[in-house]
């Protein structure tokens, strides 16, 4: 195929419930002729598909994915529509909007002038389907919907529901099973309880109706000749449930009091775990997608543009290249620009991560969704919508997270081998006594049957790695670090390389006033109200820093009498009666006053990445200010914990050479990568990737978004954007560096744990079949052995719970 006629489409699909159904799903697409490749994400629910338009037609993909037994998920938009004057304009509408692609159907209502598409997010979105309709002469807008559509959500709250329903049947069931021990029998137990038919219309619902969806996953992955989880369960629970309906119906006729063995609590109670366990993995699916929402909810909603010579303000998928757009003091910069006119310092660090605002004058570049300070601009727009710097970080993070691969859990693939052999196994068992050591005898030989498999139910192997991830991520929470899901607390302990941000991480990423020098003859507390009383008046965030710190020296200050703003120089003002400039050497150089004296002073600051601001009294040089952001109190501590445990530890950030060097060595870090660009940073971790380290990523701003999506492990610190948050795999809640080293300690204890957990099942299983199969395990025996081995491997799991991380 040549690269010319590929394209790439991606399809939301539903109906996935572990990696095996994402590994189907792939294998079918890739299958198809015209199709280069396709890569199917669990975690976002995504298959991202290359191939030749000429070959293969979109439809295809939606049918194979029908045909496997899953579904692509559509979205629908309703529109008013303006401008139409017969039928003709509908139909041509109509037309139009069904050769888009990404368009399933579009139907015109000329009467009542609306329009109603269904599409594919993925592939064309609700402004551009507006952008089509505007450009053949209509006007489309959007109906507003209340009703929110996201079908991950409804999918938590169908499983939420399902959990709860089964949990209500399941209690009882499970109190008769507590009853049944010796030690417990002083618990009271209602007679009508251990009656096998009212356990049965207890049990029957779990079964049949709430965990119908483990049989349909089991039929699919049969169908396609593999096993997963859903298999073990599905054959685990009916083994459990036959054999305890068969008990229920032997017992007819016999006296009140007979005892019967019955499993119907071991079904139930099996269901009803796995679909909590499930219920958690549908929330963390369902908030990887809560990022790229974020991200785009941060851009200005509206733009005030001037167009034929009046200001207007219009939504902001409306501005166009080239428009002219005021940005006023506080508001967002709406796109991507030049400024044509006005000087003001922007808050770049929703984008960049670095709290220092950046001063802005005609002929500079703006970035969309950043903040302007303090002055007015006049902006010519040149990106808009997917042009813009904002719309590509989002790019990049789908891209990063679409690329990664789901998790095939350990326990999936033992199932895969070990359900086929234990079915076989429980078929020669009956075969054997049936027609060999007890011929013509069918319960006899039902019973060995249904023995080998209660005690190859995979309750203990279904149970090992969830109850230990939900106890080690429990045990995490506690300490402040939150895994979004099971496969990162699994992956974390493979991380060899951390690379850590600056502002923010390393830093507080709030800049302080950290060193005051005085020239001789001057009073320091003179000079200190000379200089806050001069800042008083700036918004400039450096400014802001200074006064603050003055005042917590308990120096009171006063107005000044004038005050001037020189955007990219400094601040002029009277104070007292005396002329007072803080600023650049650029600003004393402009108003002739000579600093030579000051220069060896401000590059030892300068070359300790703090920020030095000269301040001039009645044209007299008089000290200087020093502000900088300054190190957390723990990230030394925690820098010499990540090197001791063998990692390799990296500072990564946008700002010079210089203060990296100066800031890497007060914490102890040797390698530094300064100057990088936001967009730049998740090219580096590939690097490092490429060089075959698995990397964790930790950063709070929304610049680290897209490095935190393709790193290995994405670490948030939980005091930065949310949008950081929600694109990193962990959120360090605490702020605290120390909180990388025990995420990494966790996740070594956890998979240890598990490891354990496997260990003892899957021994458990392969030790009683044969004794089940021998005839020499009785079904309700194997039942209770089945029991214990579940016991056991929760009991294990919970010693996570008292882990020690410092």
């Amino acid at each position: 195929m040549s690269r010319s006629n590929q394209k790439e489409i991606q399809l939301p699909i539903a109906g996935m419930t572990c990696a095996a159904c994402s590994t189907r799903i792939e294998k079918g697409l890739n299958k198809l002729e015209g199709v280069e490749s396709a890569n199917v994400n669990l975690a976002l629910e995504k298959a991202t598909i290359k191939y030749d338009p000429d070959v293969i037609g979109e439809q295809k993909f939606e049918e194979k994915i029908d045909d496997l037994g899953y579904s692509v998920v559509s979205e629908k938009a309703e529109f008013d529509i303006a401008g139409m004057t017969c039928a003709a304009c509908s139909a041509r509408i109509e037309k139009m909007l069904n050769k888009q692609p990404g368009v399933k159907s579009a139907n015109v209502n000329l009467a009542l002038e609306t329009g109603t598409v269904e599409y594919n997010p993925e592939q064309i979105s609700v402004q551009e389907l507006i952008e089509k309709v505007d450009k053949i002469g209509y006007q489309a807008t959007l109906k507003q919907d209340d009703e929110d559509s996201d079908f991950r959500e409804m999918a938590i709250q169908k499983q939420k529901w399902k959990f709860i329903a089964a949990l209500i049947l399941s209690l009882p069931l499970l109190w008769t099973m507590v009853g049944h021990f010796e030690f417990t029998s002083f618990i009271y137990m209602p007679e009508f309880l251990m009656n096998p038919w009212v356990q049965l219309v207890l049990a029957t619902p779990v079964q049949f109706i709430i965990g119908w969806q483990f049989y349909v996953g089991a039929y699919k992955a049969l169908r396609n000749g593999s096993a997963n989880m859903d298999v073990l369960v599905a054959l685990g629970t009916s083994a459990a449930y036959f054999y305890s309906l068969y008990s229920a119906i032997q017992s007819l006729g016999h006296p009140a009091g007979h005892h019967v063995d019955l499993y119907f609590e071991t079904s139930a109670i099996i269901i009803t775990l796995i679909l909590l366990g499930k219920l958690f993995e549908a929330r963390a699916k369902g908030r990887s997608s809560e990022a790229i929402k974020k991200l785009m909810g941060l851009q200005a909603k509206t733009a005030t543009v001037f167009r034929e010579g009046q200001e207007l303000i219009i939504p902001i998928e409306e501005v166009r290249k080239a428009d002219i757009v005021y940005v006023k003091p506080g508001e967002k910069v709406p796109v991507d620009g030049i400024v044509l006119e006005g000087q003001s310092a922007v808050d770049e660090s929703m984008l960049t991560g670095e709290s220092v605002p950046i001063d802005k004058a005609a002929g500079d570049e703006v970035i969309g969704s950043t903040v302007n300070k303090n002055g007015f601009l006049k902006v010519e727009a040149t990106k808009v919508g997917k042009d813009t710097a904002l719309a590509q970080i989002v790019k990049v993070v789908e891209q990063a997270q679409g690329s990664k691969a789901p998790i095939q859990r350990l326990a999936d693939k033992i199932s895969g081998i070990f359900v086929p052999i234990v079915v076989v196994i429980a078929l020669l068992t009956f075969l054997l006594w049936f027609f060999v050591i007890s011929p013509g005898e069918f319960a006899g030989a039902l019973e060995k049957l249904i023995a080998v498999l209660v005690i190859a139910c995979p309750c203990a192997l279904g149970l090992a790695t969830p109850t230990s991830i939900m106890a080690g991520s429990g045990r995490a929470a506690e300490n402040g670090i939150l895994f979004k899901g099971g496969e990162h607390l699994e992956l974390t302990h493979l991380i060899t390389t951390v690379v850590v941000d600056k502002t923010g991480t390393v830093t507080n990423g709030k800049p302080v006033l950290t060193d005051v020098v005085v020239d001789p003859g001057m009073n320091e507390e003179h000079f200190l109200t000379l200089a806050g009383s001069a800042e008083k008046q700036s918004e400039h965030p450096l400014a802001e820093a200074i006064v603050t710190g003055i005042k917590e020296k308990g120096i009171t200050l006063q107005s000044p009498e004038q005050f001037e703003a020189i955007p990219g120089f400094g601040v002029e003002a009277v104070v007292s009666g005396k002329q007072v400039l803080i600023g650049t050497t650029r600003l004393m150089k402009k108003n002739n006053i000579a600093i030579d004296m000051a220069r060896k002073a401000m590059e030892e600051l300068e070359s300790a990445g703090k920020t030095a601001m000269l301040v001039a009294v009645n044209g007299r040089y008089k000290g200087m200010l020093a502000v900088a952001d300054t190190v957390k109190d723990s990230s030394k501590e925690a820098i010499s914990r990540l090197k001791a445990m063998g990692l390799e530890v990296i500072m990564m950030t946008g700002d010079n050479q210089l203060t990296a060097n100066a800031i890497a060595g007060e914490v102890g870090i040797e390698r530094t990568i300064a100057e990088v660009l936001p967009e730049g940073k998740a090219d580096e971790v590939k690097k490092l990737q490429q060089q075959g380290k698995k990397v964790a990523m930790v950063g709070d701003g929304i610049n680290d978004a897209p490095a935190l999506a393709v790193a290995d492990i994405g670490m948030a610190i939980g005091t930065g954007t949310d949008i950081a948050m929600e694109a990193a795999d962990i959120t360090l809640m605490r702020g605290d560096l120390n909180s990388i080293a025990d995420a990494i300690l966790m996740s070594k204890k956890t998979i240890k744990n598990i490891k354990q957990n496997l260990f003892w099942a899957f021994g458990y299983n392969t030790l009683g079949i044969p004794i089940a199969a021998a005839g020499f395990l009785a079904p309700w025996l194997a039942g209770a052995a089945m029991a214990f081995s579940s016991v056991s491997v929760v009991l294990n799991a919970l010693r996570l719970q008292r882990v020690k991380l410092k």
